[in-house]
């Protein structure tokens, strides 16, 4: 496996991991039982690949390779077994959810210039792939999706993939360029949590 193949495989394992926690640990809200804990940790950790890998007109990912599949259970199982024995906050789904948000935006967005898509096209997919996971979790949960109304969002994701696509028209390193731009995405979301950065909100004048 290439160098660039390992990072991306490395980076989207990663990403499965931590959206299925995040999914989790939001579901824990609802109590749910565990089955209905594994469908929300599989939909969002895969959803968003998922969309991405049709629209690429590609094999989905976790069907060519269940690893995918395996990490996001484990990952589900296991923030399952935590909120379990300890009690956790209820938004600290928003940490795992930011850094899923991170490196499923990088890891879309590489897929798609891999198949040489457009630098809009690329940057698209990797908001894809980093949101809509997440969007599938709210749904299931009742709740309105962080990506419609709360702090910046899918505009950290599509900030980063920019970035990400940028830096490959410059030739800069395969790994520094997924660091530079995970790293934007991951700042932004978490500056957006702290200090409420949001988008303007529509209101309708009466």
């Amino acid at each position: 496996m290439r160098p660039i193949d390992t990072l991306v495989y490395g980076i989207g394992l990663a990403g499965v991991a931590a959206q299925a926690a995040a999914g989790v640990l939001e579901a824990g809200n609802k109590r749910f039982d565990l089955f209905g804990m594994v469908v929300v940790a599989l939909a969002a950790a895969l959803g968003g690949g998922s969309l991405r890998d049709m629209l690429l007109d590609r094999q989905v990912f976790w069907i060519a390779d269940q690893s995918y599949l395996i990490a996001a259970l484990l990952a589900g199982l296991a923030a399952f077994a935590l909120a379990r024995v300890t009690v956790l906050p209820a938004r600290l789904f928003l940490l795992p959810d930011a850094i899923g948000l991170a490196l499923f935006t990088v890891s879309g967005t590489q897929a798609a210039l891999a198949l040489d898509a457009p630098w809009l096209v690329a940057s698209l997919m990797g908001v894809i792939t980093g949101a809509f996971g997440g969007i599938v979790r709210d749904v299931l949960c009742n709740e309105v999706p962080l990506v419609f109304s709360g702090e910046l969002y899918a505009t950290a994701s599509w900030v980063g993939a920019l970035l990400l696509v940028a830096l490959s028209e410059f030739d800069v390193a395969h790994a520094w360029a997924a660091l530079l731009a995970g790293s934007v995405v991951l700042a932004i979301r978490l500056s957006a949590m702290r200090f409420g950065w949001q988008l303007p909100v529509f209101r309708a004048r009466m």
